[in-house]
């Protein structure tokens, strides 16, 4: 066995904000003084590790000296109290009037997952995998997210299976709150995939299927919308590659949702936005 030291590339402000939220859990519980394998502290460092680096739960338990069943709980219990502080979407909408911010963009991405192939019925009648995406080519969850237009991500959803298409799932989430926001004078940008979504959610406009050239107009609103949408993909792109256990998720994939929700809240505090 070798042994080696390394180096956790998170703020130690961090590490202290986790450990204070897992000791308000610890009292909420009535977890006695001292009955814990790892301290806050320490479960921190494993979580964030999880988190950061993709690090196996096995060898987690095995490098804090614990069970890999009680590896196991105490990440479950880090992904619960950092999920708990996430914003849900009528606040996340709300700071985004505060701040005086003029759109927002909406995207949704496919967080893969290799364990659960489970059957439905398509909408053309045939059996197909719930948690397949044709989209993304492999199984995973629809997350659906909102970005501010720096591209920092403001909220993301619960999860819906990967078979489920980006419309169908803003629909089930989050279109109802932006049709309201729209109104209220703060527009939503989307790509072409949620066409038909609905007014205030802004897309492009499609090539006519007749094969006739978009007017000059509209290939200027689309080029400017496009270039606008795009600081969007920073969003999912803070999350997955900051918080590298979202590129592959080996949990139940109905715990995407609470991982990529837990991702969010880290990555706000990060860059300063948390409250």
């Amino acid at each position: 066995m070798i042994t080696y030291r390394a180096t956790l590339d998170v703020p130690r402000e961090l590490v202290c904000h986790l450990s204070l939220l897992l000791a308000a859990e610890r009292r909420r519980l009535g977890t006695r003084s001292g009955s814990r394998a790892l301290t806050c502290f320490e479960q921190a460092v494993m979580g964030l590790r999880w988190f950061r680096d993709r690090t196996d739960r096995a060898a987690l338990g095995r490098d804090h000296g614990i069970s890999r069943a009680t590896a196991y709980r105490y990440i479950d219990e880090v992904i619960d109290v950092l999920a708990d502080q996430a914003p849900d979407l009528h606040h996340a909408l709300q700071r985004a009037v505060d701040e005086g911010l003029t759109h927002l963009i909406l995207d949704g991405t496919v967080i893969a997952t290799d364990r659960c192939r489970e059957k439905t019925i398509s909408v053309k009648g045939e059996p197909i995998d719930l948690w397949y995406s044709g989209k993304a080519h492999h199984h995973g969850g629809n997350i659906q997210a909102l970005s501010a237009p720096c591209g920092l991500p403001l909220w993301v959803s619960e999860v819906e299976p990967g078979s489920v298409h980006d419309l169908t799932a803003a629909r089930a989430h989050v279109l109802g709150a932006l049709y309201k926001a729209a109104a209220d004078g703060l527009p939503t940008l989307a790509d072409s995939g949620y066409d038909g979504a609905g007014i205030g959610i802004l897309t492009p406009v499609k090539q006519p299927s007749d094969g006739r050239p978009l007017d000059l107009d509209t290939r200027t609103r689309n080029a400017l919308l496009r270039a606008l949408r795009c600081l969007g993909e920073r969003g999912f792109a803070l999350l997955t590659q900051r918080w590298r256990t979202l590129q592959r998720i080996t949990a139940s994939p109905s715990r995407i949702g609470d991982i990529v929700k837990a991702a969010l809240v880290l990555t706000h505090f990060e860059h300063g936005y948390l409250k």
